[in-house]
């Protein structure tokens, strides 16, 4: 389903960060996560086949003097290649809804409370994407709590084995996301195994 009618969403894939500058090249790059790359193209075409689904894609694109980089260094600088979608992924952007963040949590990028706003029958929203620990958990948490301020009963997950991030030394990738998975679902998130809504057929 193409995303035009923000009201007939009814399912939301959100992919978040599946950039060059986190995946491919730059400082922050970790080759590691192509790994997820396949589960997530078959997400993208099981949500692209649906009647009522929807895609949404997160890109990090951060002007020269980002704040941010106080923190994390500069990386994925707006209108370079490494705020690009890695190309793997971009057969989904032409039926996507993009958002572009200058921070960890992708529910403050323009436009992405007021879309959601926007989504009146909205049932679930899953994420996949990178970093498992930061704009992961960051955004589906903050999703999650959005959903409870506004009183909706709408059900927020994320993919297990869809998210990924870097392994580095004490920085066990695994281990790392397995933690975040926990925080996350002691914060009310979903995690979504094989075996959920036909998840193990993909």
């Amino acid at each position: 389903m193409k995303t035009d009618n923000l009201k007939e969403i009814r399912e939301l894939l959100v992919v978040v960060d599946m950039v060059n500058g986190f995946v491919k090249e730059g400082s922050l790059a970790a080759p590691s996560i192509m790994r997820i790359v396949p589960r997530i193209e078959k997400l993208l075409n099981y949500y692209l086949e649906k009647e009522f689904g929807g895609i949404a894609i997160v890109r990090d694109s951060h002007p020269k003097n980002a704040v941010e980089f106080n923190v994390y260094g500069s990386h994925c600088i707006e209108g370079t290649k490494e705020s690009e979608l890695i190309d793997e992924l971009k057969f989904a952007e032409p039926y996507a809804l993009t958002y572009l963040k200058n921070s960890t949590n992708l529910v403050f990028a323009k436009n992405f409370m007021n879309d959601l706003s926007k989504m009146e029958n909205l049932e679930r929203i899953g994420f996949t994407g990178c970093l498992s620990e930061v704009c992961v958990e960051n955004g589906a948490i903050s999703t999650r709590n959005l959903f409870d301020e506004w009183n909706r009963n709408t059900e927020v997950g994320v993919y297990e084995d869809a998210i990924d991030t870097y392994d580095a030394p004490n920085h066990s990738s695994d281990i790392v996301t397995k933690d975040a998975l926990n925080r996350m679902n002691r914060n009310g998130v979903k995690i979504y195994r094989k075996g959920f809504c036909n998840y193990e057929n993909l």
